[in-house]
């Protein structure tokens, strides 16, 4: 919280400094009169299905919602916003009601408008003019419900960037994405295998409706991304000449002006670039305002590369006499070698523990199918097997994906999971066959390979799963009861370390819980069995030992 108390102190010194370069922002609008604007119109089949005339948007057995859309940018915009109308205001309220709760006051809300316009004053410099006519013709669709925040135009502009303020912010690191890859000799076809967890997390709510968006431009490549409703940039993707885009987190500091988000960079790769040399290009012209390794395969390369890219910085890490890549949340580049900010991350965060795992797991099989990096993807342990419990930011499954996904860039084919987290099965889609024969040819049911599916993990049938589950509930219900004051019963204080036992959190918030209430000899005991377990990051550690120092 104490990022939103700075962030308030500063937007009532905004009040009192020149608006120069706000009002240039919050009027700006991108020139769409060059464009041909005529959509088709919606038809409705039933609850799940829409078509206009070749788009179509509809929902597969596994809960995921299927989009096809084509034309102009803001033919697509005004297309896409059409189709998934309810969608797109679905999201909007769960993001600002998420807001709303964090920041009840009226007043306090009112400096955090002021803030956002002035914190986003320069990005619409930094948006190529046809991702803004797209953003504008989505945003005819948006809800009237939040005008007091802004126009619905630039609050979907200003979305995309919420994405990199949250990386940003150390209080709210919202991400531990893994990423990896591998070819030639260490996979069983010798074809590029990519595998990756998004593991973005804004309640659970925003993780339901999840859209697999399939994109026919007027200019550029065909490509595919995992989205949701209102949003344009790319975090996972394909395009139709097999170069994927995946982005991963680095450490960085609170940026002070808005640029180009990281998710509308990624969108001009995918659709734009058909190797890793045309995807550096356009990385190296776009200014950003946060730390991100863009992690892109090549079908044409048959090989992955890094893109690291940071306000101050850019590198490109790419590996020799070896057939596999892995990323976490830190930068491996030449050029980042002496960053002290990445050095202090790799040695304090959960970023090495991650890329180890997936070291370790890679290594186990000599060579790798899509089974195979779906089973990595879902690993729920630690460093050698270990029991770390679950929900812990040092496994590569921390049970809380928006989504994982597979890609075989040389095959044109992608696997994306179905809820919940990457548990659900993960539903093929074969570009090549999407994008054939669309003309004229609107769909009203899945456009999936559903024999090349690959089946649910067991797991969400476990007891630990349920269990994961209630602990969950439970967690929430005991920070709560800490930050406002309340008293809670011993035996939820249990059941919460039953119900996840080798996780250190559980431990943690029980302590914390009893030192509130000076109950010291039964803080201590929580804390001492908090330390024995896998704790995922070193302040998190040394917070623990504070907390016992204390009780000495």
């Amino acid at each position: 919280m104490k990022y939103l108390e700075k962030l308030f102190a500063l937007a009532f010194l905004i009040l009192f400094l020149n608006s120069c370069g706000v009002s240039k922002s919050i009027h700006n609008r991108p020139d769409v009169s060059g464009y041909d604007a005529i959509i088709p119109e919606k038809v409705k089949i039933n609850d799940s299905t829409f078509v206009a005339g070749n788009n179509f948007l509809l929902k597969n057995k596994q809960g995921q919602w299927e989009l096809y859309v084509e034309g102009n940018p803001l033919q697509i915009g005004k297309i896409t916003g059409s189709l998934t109308q309810d969608l797109m205001q679905k999201q909007e309220a769960i993001f600002f009601n998420k807001v709303e709760d964090l920041v009840p006051s009226k007043t306090q809300q009112y400096l955090l408008r002021k803030f956002l316009a002035w914190y986003n004053r320069k990005m619409y410099l930094h948006i190529p003019e046809e991702y803004k006519a797209e953003i504008y013709g989505l945003s005819q669709f948006s809800s009237s419900n939040f005008s007091e925040i802004g126009e619905p135009y630039l609050r979907l502009l200003y979305l995309h960037g919420a994405h990199d303020i949250g990386h940003a912010m150390q209080d709210l690191m919202l991400v531990g994405c893994s990423s990896f890859a591998v070819w030639g000799d260490k996979t069983v076809d010798g074809e590029l295998l990519i595998g990756r967890n998004f593991d973005f997390y804004a309640g659970d709510d925003f993780a339901k409706e999840k859209i697999i968006a399939f994109v026919n431009p007027s200019e550029g490549y065909k490509f595919m991304s995992v989205t949701w409703g209102g949003m344009i940039g790319v975090v996972s993707g394909m395009n139709d000449q097999g170069l994927t885009v995946t982005i991963n987190a680095g450490k960085s500091e609170i940026p002070l002006v808005a640029k180009t988000p990281i998710s509308i960079v990624t969108r001009e790769i995918l659709q734009y670039a058909s190797n890793i040399d045309e995807a550096i290009a356009i990385a190296k012209k776009r200014e950003v305002f946060v730390s991100e390794a863009i992690f892109v395969g090549s079908a044409k390369d048959k090989k992955a590369a890094i893109i690291e890219v940071a306000p101050d910085n850019f590198g490109v890490y790419e590996v020799e006499n070896t057939d596999e890549l892995i990323c976490s949340n830190h930068f491996q580049s030449e050029a980042y070698k002496n960053d002290e900010r990445n050095l202090k991350w790799i040695e304090e965060s959960h970023s090495m523990y991650r890329f180890e795992r997936m070291e370790e797991l890679i290594s186990e099989d000599e060579k790798l199918n899509v089974a195979d990096a779906v089973a990595i993807l879902r690993n729920k342990k630690g460093l050698d097997d270990k029991e770390i419990g679950f929900g812990n930011e040092k496994a590569l499954n921390q049970l809380l994906a928006h989504h994982g996904i597979v890609f075989k860039p040389e095959s044109r084919k992608v696997w994306v999971s179905s809820n919940p987290y990457q548990l659900g099965e993960f539903v093929e889609y074969d570009l090549d066959e999407v994008f054939a024969n669309r003309e004229g040819n609107p769909v009203t049911k899945t456009i999936s390979n559903s024999k090349g599916n690959i089946s649910e993990d067991p797991f969400v049938h476990s007891k630990e799963y349920k269990d994961y589950e209630e602990y969950r509930v439970l967690e929430r219900e005991v920070e709560a009861a800490i930050e406002n004051k309340k008293t809670i019963s011993a035996e939820k204080l249990t059941a919460l370390q039953q119900k996840n036992p080798e996780y250190w959190k559980a431990y943690y918030l029980t302590g914390k819980y009893y030192f509130e209430k000076k109950y010291d000899a039964a803080a201590k005991i929580a804390f001492k069995k908090a330390l024995a377990k896998e704790i995922t990051t070193v302040p998190d550690r040394e917070k623990i030992e504070k907390f016992l120092q204390k009780l000495k």
